[in-house]
């Protein structure tokens, strides 16, 4: 089962904080997110994706998985990616088996950002919200988490050069936080095959 398999995946290895390959350069306490890694429950798992919207102020035109910050009326980091994702996707709450967490993600901007991981019926109609959602998109879950798909990148901002993830499915470039937190999960999966 599915949900029994990514759930084993997260239970097994010691949470720890994955620092992001950018330099912490940050001041204070980083503020709180969350992300929903929604899987398919499918023969072949696929795992859902967004297109962030070309004006946004914010990691503009990137592949994500649904979230954002935790709100103070938040109760918990599931609480916050189930929300996003509701208000981002239209993602029923209740359609969701959360599986667990995996391990926070610190990024050089300034965020903590908890993965909750989460099976999902197949071939759901999630809607974009046009604020913030260019597209909503399945990519095959066996792709992504394949090591040969995870190609590691350098490249020069702001004066240092940084190294990241990324990803090509399709036409779809997956990078930076997003490509992490997938090879975090595969690497957790790998244990499980």
């Amino acid at each position: 089962m599915l949900a029994q398999r990514l759930r084993t995946a997260l239970d097994d290895a010691a949470h720890r904080v994955v620092m992001g390959r950018d330099d912490l350069d940050f001041p204070g306490e980083p503020t709180p997110a969350a992300v929903l890694i929604a899987i398919t429950d499918r023969p072949e798992p696929g795992v859902i994706l967004t297109l962030r919207q070309p004006h946004l102020r914010r990691h503009a035109g990137q592949i994500s998985f649904p979230g954002g910050r935790i709100d103070p009326g938040d109760p918990s980091p599931v609480a916050a990616a189930l929300r996003e994702a509701q208000e981002e996707i239209a993602l029923d709450p209740a359609s969701v088996e959360i599986v667990g967490t995996a391990d926070p993600y610190l990024t050089g901007s300034g965020y903590a950002i908890v993965p909750v991981v989460g099976v999902v019926p197949p071939d759901l109609a999630l809607m974009p919200s046009e604020a913030e959602v260019a597209a909503v998109f399945e990519v095959p879950l066996a792709f992504v988490t394949a090591a040969a798909n995870q190609v590691e990148r350098s490249a020069t901002f702001g004066g240092r050069e940084r190294r990241f993830h990324e990803i090509q499915w399709q036409e779809r470039r997956i990078w930076g936080i997003t490509a992490a937190l997938i090879v975090d999960l595969s690497q957790r999966l790998a244990n499980f095959a």
